[in-house]
């Protein structure tokens, strides 16, 4: 962790647009770092508020110290950066304890997390976000100024790109381009307004309304002006090797293998067509040109010149698949495969299609148990 310097001067972080709706964020976090400081100075000149939820849900104790809490210094972090470097104190830190939960685990799966933040918001708009995505300030601001002109939009979605290995590499994927890919991250906020669930997340109106079906904002409307989600969540081996060691335990992620995953298309990258962490869909590797926000080049120069301790992914492998035109047009015939799957009827054949393989995995297990036969007594 780079030491936090031992105070902020209030210029560091300009006010965001005068009279521009207020934007309170919240976050979910558990092992954060490298991000926690970056992703914190990329939103405090846009935020009313930061309200960050630090500890593990059950299901992530594998990667939690026994109080619940993260193994890396992301809780440390976090209080260093509200005692130095929050002169407008808009960081507030919240803990399974402050809720009331005495062993320092969050009950459930990310709901109650996710509550946690909403219920202190105070902002016009809940901005949800994790430690590894981040905006450009000016995409920040110019859906702050689209809010402004359009108050009736009660609800945005973004497209993220998922970047692997390096800020040069990013993965792509039948599995995102039929719809995952859109995250929805933007809520109308006020009084008798309510957080209901995680997955996906919703926000419902004081009358009970979903957002959703009001006046939503979707992903491939802003990504067609150049407004994305940057998602890291596939940076670096600490991060991905905790990530599916989560994953793996979670039952709502239904990924037993996702270890296995890490160690054979992640750290050895033996299966090409399957990078992304979600690998019952053919994926693929592309090489990525564009800027990255500000917060995210500086932290790479920091890792880069090893300033920060974190271990990265040798890039050797890909760049030699990359240069492979045998693997460019296996992404080209991929590509095409996920124009059909993302139209109606092809989310339709891969639904039948999921369906399929879940029927012969149940009935694969059920004659392995027949043919095993009765315990002796």
């Amino acid at each position: 962790m780079i030491g936090l310097r031992a105070s902020a001067a209030s210029d560091d972080f300009p006010e965001p647009m005068a009279g521009g709706p207020r934007l309170t964020f919240g976050m979910i976090v558990l092992n954060g770092e490298p991000f926690v400081r970056y992703a914190l100075d990329a939103l405090y000149p846009h935020a009313h508020e930061i309200i960050v939820v630090e500890g593990a849900a059950p299901a992530a104790a594998a990667v939690a110290t026994p109080q619940g809490h993260s193994t890396d210094a992301t809780l440390a972090t976090l209080r260093a950066y509200k005692r130095e470097r929050d002169p407008r104190a808009k960081l507030t830190i919240v803990t399974a304890e402050d809720e009331g939960h005495p062993n320092g685990f969050w009950p459930g799966e990310k709901h109650e997390q996710s509550a946690a933040f909403a219920k202190r918001a105070n902002g016009d708009y809940l901005w949800q976000v994790d430690v590894d995505e981040f905006y450009r300030p000016e995409d920040i601001e110019a859906v702050r100024s689209m809010l402004a002109r359009e108050p009736s939009i009660s609800q945005v979605a973004f497209k993220q790109v998922t970047f692997w290995g390096a800020p040069q590499y990013l993965a792509d994927g039948i599995y995102l381009r039929m719809g995952a890919g859109i995250y929805h991250r933007l809520f109308k906020w006020g009084s008798g307004y309510r957080y209901v669930n995680h997955r996906p997340p919703t926000v419902i109106d004081a009358i009970g309304r979903d957002l959703r079906t009001i006046r939503f904002v979707d992903g491939n409307v802003l990504a067609a002006r150049g407004i994305i989600l940057y998602h890291y969540s596939l940076l670096f081996p600490k991060q991905v090797i905790e990530k599916t060691r989560y994953y793996g335990a979670a039952p709502w992620a239904a990924q037993p293998q996702a270890e296995t995953w890490t160690r054979s298309a992640y750290l050895k990258l033996e299966r090409p067509y399957r990078v992304h962490n979600v690998e019952a869909y053919p994926s693929w590797l592309e090489r990525f040109e564009g800027a990255h926000p500000p917060a995210v080049t500086q932290m790479w120069q920091d890792v880069v010149a090893g300033r920060l301790g974190i271990e990265r992914r040798p890039t050797d492998d890909v760049e030699q698949l990359l240069r492979s035109r045998s693997y460019r047009a296996g992404r080209l015939v991929l590509k095409a495969i996920a124009i059909l799957a993302s139209s109606r009827s092809g989310r339709m054949a891969m639904r039948v299609l999921r369906s399929a393989r879940r029927r012969t995995r149940a009935l694969q297990s059920a004659f392995r148990q027949a043919c095993k036969g009765p315990a002796p007594s």
